[in-house]
């Protein structure tokens, strides 16, 4: 197939674009710019423009037989001028179904959207926090589109870690060069609280499981292991080969400060994906420590 990866230049997209590659698809990342030399994905076709700003042309979209959408903001993208709820309604509400109609319009028989795992496993926050909200109507919003001729569905995830030959990650060499004890004056320990964890592997074979098998405008909640925040962090400390202690303290960490922990600090998110849509999907699960592993690996030889 003719695959189209949105996002492809970064960590989930630009695993889901080697890995399908892998599987013998041809893939064209979209992104706003080229991939990082050096990465698989800058060998693959690439198509240039930013979909929040609706730069893509449904001549663009023809052709391609299948769609991956792992493009994503966070808090860093929020610009000073523009307050929290008009940002996230205009990249996520407003402009993810947008692209994924101009998909169907152009002739794109399967499509898969790589979502938040927040607004199935913690639906009372959709109402009070604006990032949550616009996840949830950009989810509803693209399944809504689902057709006979149009077979779109969700992958939601939940924290997903890995990591991409050539391709840096700031926020995971910090928690190496922290697991490594190269960061004077930050203790170890790990936040009060804990969530799920997904590795990039996981979530790759997922989108094809999804792609392949994925029902017209299913939702679905993966995930592999429920780890206190402080058992995250200890990861990183074994894979470096540093022994030290890592308890869970009830104090923000510099590293993994609140505003990223949507349901709060000191709140465990547990749950076990359900085992008919894992088996459909057919990912793996139990592969944390090795994408951890990985990751340290990686950017220790940088």
């Amino acid at each position: 197939m003719k695959i189209l990866v949105v996002g492809g230049t970064g960590m989930i997209g630009g695993h889901a674009a080697m890995y399908l590659e892998q599987q013998g698809h041809e893939i064209t990342v979209a992104a706003r710019k080229a991939p990082a030399v050096g990465t698989p994905m800058a060998s693959m076709g690439l198509l240039v423009g930013d979909y929040t700003k609706d730069e893509f042309s449904i001549d663009q979209l023809r052709g391609f037989d299948a769609l991956v959408f792992a493009a994503g903001h966070d808090v860093r993208h929020i610009p000073e001028d523009e307050d929290n709820q008009t940002y996230w309604d205009r990249v996520n509400s407003e402009a993810i179904p947008r692209f994924f109609e101009k998909a169907r319009e152009a002739g794109i028989g399967r499509a898969v959207y790589v979502g938040s795992f927040y607004p199935q496993i913690a639906p009372e926050l959709i109402e009070t926090i604006p990032y949550i909200r616009s996840r949830h109507v950009a989810d509803e919003g693209v399944r809504a589109l689902a057709t006979a001729d149009f077979s779109v569905c969700s992958v939601n995830a939940p924290f997903v870690l890995g990591a991409v030959p050539g391709l840096p990650n700031p926020m995971f060499e910090a928690y190496t060069a922290y697991a490594a004890g190269q960061m004077e004056g930050i203790q170890a320990f790990g936040p009060a609280g804990g969530t799920n964890f997904i590795s990039c592997q996981s979530l790759s074979e997922a989108i094809w499981g999804a792609l392949q098998r994925g029902k017209p405008g299913a939702a679905y909640l993966v995930g592999d292991e429920n780890l206190g925040f402080a058992e995250y962090f200890e990861l990183f400390f074994r894979a470096a080969g540093n022994t030290a202690e890592v308890p869970a303290l009830d104090q923000e960490h510099p590293l993994l400060p609140d505003a990223v922990i949507f349901t709060g600090r000191g709140t465990v998110v547990s749950y076990e994906p359900d085992a008919g849509e894992t088996a459909l999907l057919g990912y793996r699960r139990n592969d944390v420590k090795r994408a951890v592993e990985e990751i340290v690996s990686q950017c220790l030889l940088q």
